[in-house]
């Protein structure tokens, strides 16, 4: 049975000055083109100043289906798999509940857009399964906010500032080798 990577919904709000040039659609292209995700969907709503909300028309056919009915938007669609996706033995579920997904439409102020993105993470499917043949149980994720990291965010950016040196350094000398740990 096919597996999924870790599989995230990005919602990105946009005011009603957005400048929509492709920038952030180019760079979900880059990711994708290295093997590092693989975007599932995308949908982009508008609400109107009346309340309303607009689907806009964006790529294929098709597209923006799935994360309508993710997100309560219309019927939901007939599973093609016969089931919910396989994580494995004991992985214990956490993220968007169906009706945290419902309300992030329902909550977009009048005047606003957002683009929803449904996409799976690649590079974290071997990490996945790394930890599950180790008996190991994920219990929590999530991107931190700015405000979590405040506490440490110095000597973080001074690790990475670090690390980008050597990193240099080395490609430079020819001399870069894989991490191990």
């Amino acid at each position: 049975m096919a597996t999924l990577g870790p599989v995230q919904l990005l919602t990105i709000e946009f005011g009603p000055d957005a400048a929509f040039e492709g920038r952030v659609l180019e760079e979900l292209g880059v990711l994708e083109s290295k093997g590092q995700i693989r975007v599932l969907d995308v949908l982009f709503l508008q609400k109107e100043i009346d309340g309303d909300t607009l689907g806009l028309d964006y790529g294929s056919e098709g597209m923006g289906e799935t994360v309508e009915a993710l997100l309560g938007l219309t019927p939901r669609i007939p599973d093609a798999t016969g089931g919910t996706p396989e994580y494995g033995p004991g992985t214990k579920a956490f993220g968007f509940t169906p009706n945290d997904l419902r309300a992030l439409a329902d909550e977009l102020l009048p005047g606003t857009a957002a683009a929803f993105v449904l996409l799976e993470h690649l590079w974290a499917k071997p990490l996945r399964e790394a930890i599950r043949e180790a008996g190991g149980l994920p219990v929590a994720e999530g991107f931190l906010t700015p405000q979590s990291l405040a506490p440490v965010a110095a000597e973080l950016l001074a690790t990475t500032q670090t690390v980008d040196d050597l990193t240099a350094a080395q490609q430079a000398s020819g001399r870069l080798t894989a991490r191990t740990w």
